[in-house]
């Protein structure tokens, strides 16, 4: 699987885990990386954080920092995603 396709397979992961949550709830971006490989997550981390950033670039999903949205070019530290309103 190319890193391209994995991408891709975790930002479905995101944008259907947070749809599972619902609007007004959000989801660690380790949930997702857990979703496409259990076995091997921590590995992916870095790669779903950047899955997440094009999402929200795209106006799909806010990421959260302290429970308010940050602009996706100066994501830092712990962060949660939520499916933006009208993201789905």
């Amino acid at each position: 699987m190319t890193e391209t396709d994995l991408r891709a397979e975790l930002q479905e992961a995101i944008l259907t885990l947070a749809a599972e949550r619902g609007p007004a709830k959000s989801i660690c971006p380790s949930e997702a990386a857990k979703a496409v490989r259990p076995d091997d997550w921590n590995r992916l981390m870095g790669l779903t954080r950047q899955a997440a950033i094009q999402l929200a670039r795209a106006g799909r999903i806010d990421i959260l920092r302290k429970g308010k949205p940050v602009d996706p070019e100066a994501v830092k530290g712990v962060i949660r995603l939520r499916l933006a309103a009208g993201g789905e």
